[in-house]
């Protein structure tokens, strides 16, 4: 499900789980001891990328709605620990957005240090209310800091997506590339960055990030069982269920 690229001191994690990269439960526990190890290993900047038209697009709706209410608390601990370990990662993160990025895809990506995504016909955005989720207070949160409180409110409700033009211009990426150079670019600001005073970079990317921080530190048990509630209502279940229905007739 994953590949890993390694260069000099930057590794590249490549999703590589067909067709649309989707996050099971299987995919969030191996990317979370992937990004967890990859330090320890010797990495001093990390990539996640995906293949070219598709980053990833999200939940595994299709497995999680097979999950009974214990083990989809034991998915969402999971999939918050995954996105604690690339906004707390203790080295530089960079997203390789290389295609579509709905949903948790685009989770993934907000976590990350700085976002390419490649031009082109490709929409990203939180779409979670499109599928019957509320969006979690932390996730929410992480957008305000991505790119204000008003084109968060503007994004979130509705669950927009957008080209990577209008995320770049919003602030929801840092930057466009060609599909083919989507990879590339990401490797270059890590190189960047690794190329800097390694000691001085550190302490002020982990003040410039402790907000961030703040918002896993503050994670309990009870968001988890909120998010459970809220996955097994009844509203949620059944539109979920109904996209489920529409992707098979497609």
């Amino acid at each position: 499900m994953l590949e890993r690229i390694e260069k000099d001191d930057v590794l590249e994690i490549r999703f590589n789980r067909p067709p649309v990269n989707a996050l099971s439960p299987e995919f969030v526990q191996a990317l979370l001891a992937a990004i967890t190890q990859a330090p320890a290993d010797g990495a001093r900047a990390i990539i996640l990328s995906g293949q070219p038209g598709m980053f990833s697009a999200g939940l595994d709706v299709p497995a999680l709605l097979g999950l009974d209410e214990a083990a989809m608390h034991e998915f969402w601990k999971h999939f918050f620990g995954l996105s604690g370990a690339i906004a707390c990662s203790p080295v530089p993160v960079a997203a390789a957005i290389t295609g579509h990025s709905p949903a948790g895809g685009a989770v993934l990506a907000m976590f990350c240090d700085y976002r390419v995504m490649a031009e082109g016909d490709f929409r990203i955005g939180l779409n979670e209310v499109q599928v019957g989720l509320a969006l979690p207070p932390v996730i929410h949160a992480a957008l305000v800091r991505q790119v204000g409180a008003r084109e968060a409110e503007r994004l979130a409700v509705p669950g927009l997506m957008i080209d990577p033009v209008e995320a770049r211009r919003i602030g929801f990426i840092d930057a466009v590339a060609p599909v083919e150079g989507v990879v590339a670019h990401a490797r270059a600001w890590c190189e960047q960055l690794v190329g800097l005073p390694r000691a001085a970079m550190q302490r002020t990317r982990d003040l410039a990030r402790a907000d961030i921080v703040d918002l896993f530190d503050r994670l309990d048990e009870n968001d988890y069982r909120v998010m459970n509630q809220a996955w097994f209502g009844a509203e949620t279940q059944a539109t979920m269920r109904a996209l489920v229905e529409r992707l098979k007739k497609k």
